[in-house]
């Protein structure tokens, strides 16, 4: 159960020496991954920059290497859910005896020299104030998707909680030990940030939106890009399905509230007092 104490604080204070551990899931990013690594690692607090390839065919894995992250590989595509659990399984094992745990950074792959700019998702994890941070990306250049993922996500996480979440399929997120765990088993697949949204809040953990200056690799409207976005609108629907939520399409904001503005302040699911 989460810990609520006073007004913006909803976890006991952790001391500054607090640790980081960035996790960044990555299939085929041989191109970006080098630069991505090698940007989170100027983050201040991380001390463990992990990678897992997930079944790339391409140089991922010793791209990564060179730039200086912990690689795991797992031998064939297992799904960004399962690297995620991957990676937080690692770094778990990493933790030493008595200290705290590291928080969790998870960072895409195709970030590149802009990875440093997720720093702002730490401190409201690592001073209490809230258990998990998502970060609110400025449009991306050369983007073409259509919404429909988005909006899908939005109101479903909406419809379950009452947030209306500005990044709801953001994977740029920072988490306590405690948040992940509470999240696990996660979604499957592309499905996972939407979950994890979904089952803290329900679990009365509080989250707050951060804008940060991030980029990613834009997928434009290529039989690529078209194929990863209608995965993710499956793997989104299975998600909320199985947490009871059936959207109709195109209904984002009938019936709910905005509980959050320009993800401040830190949001909890209605009905939860601070005690």
């Amino acid at each position: 159960m989460v810990r609520v104490s006073g007004q913006g604080s909803c976890a006991e204070p952790v001391a500054p020496a607090q640790r980081v551990a960035v996790i960044i899931p990555a299939k085929n990013e041989s191109g970006r991954i080098g630069a991505t690594v090698t940007s989170a690692k100027t983050i201040p607090r991380v001390d463990l920059v992990l990678v897992v390839d997930d079944g790339s065919a391409d140089q991922t894995r010793r791209k990564a290497q060179d730039a200086g992250a912990v690689v795991v590989r797992h031998s064939h595509n297992r799904g960004k859910a399962a690297a995620m659990e991957t990676g937080a399984a690692i770094v778990a094992m990493r933790d030493a005896d008595g200290d705290p745990a590291r928080l969790l950074l998870f960072l895409d792959a195709d970030l590149g020299d802009t990875a440093a700019a997720a720093a702002p998702l730490i401190r409201p994890v690592a001073d209490g104030e809230v258990d998990f941070t998502v970060a609110v990306l400025p449009p991306q250049i050369g983007a073409a998707g259509f919404g429909a993922v988005v909006q899908l996500a939005r109101n479903g996480i909406a419809k379950a909680t009452g947030f209306v979440a500005r990044a709801p399929l953001s994977g740029q997120r920072c988490l306590t030990r405690e948040a992940y765990e509470e999240a696990t088993p996660l979604a499957h697949g592309w499905g996972v940030e939407a979950a994890m949204t979904i089952d803290l809040l329900r679990k009365g953990f509080a989250v707050q939106e951060v804008e940060c200056d991030l980029r990613h690799r834009p997928s434009g409207r290529t039989v690529r890009g078209l194929t990863h976005r209608a995965a993710q609108y499956r793997d989104v629907t299975m998600a909320l399905a199985a947490r009871g939520v059936r959207i109709a399409f195109g209904s984002i904001g009938r019936g709910v509230k905005r509980i959050v503005v320009r993800g401040r302040p830190p949001v909890r699911p209605p009905g939860h007092e601070d005690a």
